[in-house]
């Protein structure tokens, strides 16, 4: 079924600013108009964000970015509210593996192309944004991920499926296991971001970009974005399951009540 414009973009208002003009829809993640949160309210929902954007015949390109001077980072995050989830079982963990596989799956169905614009620190899935056909950051950009080995949980929500293919097996564990911050100007020498910018300027580029690319027809966009999503989507669908079965009994066998 079509996804309407004009519901979905009520629909995720909480986290998620949406406008459209000439076939480029910006989604654009904040939190009462500022830096947004990670939340679980987020975790629900952005996948079906994906999903209605996917299903909008009507977008022809995506630009996905956050607000303010950060992306997404792990220490805004409130996890005191994960104490009342103690102790933590494999039934509190079995609703929550569709959800993170709808996360980063939706994020891949979307059938045209997508440019990110990290304006910040990216340290809560951070492979999402790292997952579009073009990726530009910030100069004050770095991406991490502090939440999990570092705490005892395992990084099975499919970072361990992405950041190997992004930067390559032994960088993308070492990444991982030390909770290293990785500067938008080194994640271009890698290869995971494509063009370092002033946060002044990032979005014009964005835009510059995306009115060049929506010179081509519909069918080239969306057949491109087929192409380009095609490998990590069978990644992720082959892996993402069993990580998730792990991290869960990870977190049964221990749920860390603080959080470095």
């Amino acid at each position: 079924m079509k996804a309407v414009f004009e519901e979905y973009r009520e629909r995720y208002a909480g986290f998620a600013k949406l406008g459209r003009k000439d076939g480029l829809l910006e989604i654009r993640l904040h939190r009462n108009d500022g830096p947004c949160v990670f939340d679980g309210e987020i975790h629900a929902g952005l996948g079906d964000l994906f999903a209605d954007v996917g299903a909008d015949l009507d977008n022809r390109l995506i630009i996905f970015t956050g607000t303010g001077d950060r992306f997404l980072r792990a220490d805004d995050m409130d996890m005191s509210v994960m104490e009342k989830y103690l102790p933590y079982t494999p039934a509190m963990h079995l609703p929550t593996m569709p959800e993170s596989i709808r996360l980063i799956e939706n994020f891949l169905r979307i059938e045209v192309p997508v440019i990110s614009v990290i304006n910040g620190p990216a340290t809560v899935h951070a492979e999402i944004p790292v997952m579009a056909d073009i990726v530009l950051a910030s100069e004050d950009a770095f991406f991490a991920d502090p939440f999990h080995f570092r705490n005892g949980i395992v990084p099975g929500d499919g970072v361990q499926v992405i950041w190997p293919i992004l930067m390559g097996l032994n960088r993308a564990r070492h990444f991982l296991i030390t909770g290293q911050e990785i500067s938008a100007g080194h994640a271009l020498q890698i290869g995971f971001v494509n063009e370092v910018l002033s946060r002044e300027t990032v979005m014009d580029r964005a835009r510059e970009i995306a009115a060049s690319m929506l010179e081509q027809p519909d069918v080239t966009l969306r057949a491109t974005r087929m192409i380009f999503a095609r490998n990590l989507l069978k990644a992720i669908r082959e892996d993402l399951p069993l990580g998730l079965a792990l991290e869960g009994l990870g977190n049964v066998n221990h749920w860390p009540i603080t959080l470095k």
